[in-house]
């Protein structure tokens, strides 16, 4: 099951790096859940499709040029359900600034749904645009 997880998050990593929209929605649930330091929402796959846009854009904008895996830490908890830690490394680049990396870590709960893998929660461990923001 581990090389199977790290292989869903690497496809994750290269659907983000090319921003394939429909591709990152195929990765979660229908209804799915995220929390991150303001607390816990539940989202609808069709709402966070809509949202990838603004959101690419804001990173953009704020210098983000890439985000690669740097460890995959996945246990299981049933025989259907693991719960993943992943290690990011973000680089950001500003005009007139040394480039910047940041590590910043999601915790996932994954859900065999016996054809692949789907995130049904998605916790952040920082508050990833205050933490950009903060470092430019």
């Amino acid at each position: 099951m581990n090389t199977q997880i790290e292989e869903f998050f690497r496809q994750y990593e290269r659907a983000n790096a090319d921003f394939d929209v429909d591709r990152i929605a195929s990765f979660y649930a229908d209804v799915f859940m995220f929390g991150g330091p303001q607390g816990v929402q539940a989202v609808k796959k069709e709402d966070f499709v809509k949202l990838l846009p603004r959101r690419k854009e804001f990173f953009r904008s704020v210098g983000l040029v890439s985000s690669k895996i740097e460890r995959v830490e996945p246990s299981e908890i049933h025989s259907k359900y693991a719960l993943v830690k992943v290690i990011w490394k973000m680089r950001i680049e500003r005009a007139g600034k040394d480039a910047v990396e940041s590590e910043n870590s999601s915790t996932y709960v994954l859900c065999d749904n016996g054809v692949s893998f789907q995130i049904v929660f998605q916790i952040d461990h920082q508050d990833l645009a205050k933490k950009i923001q903060d470092i430019t």
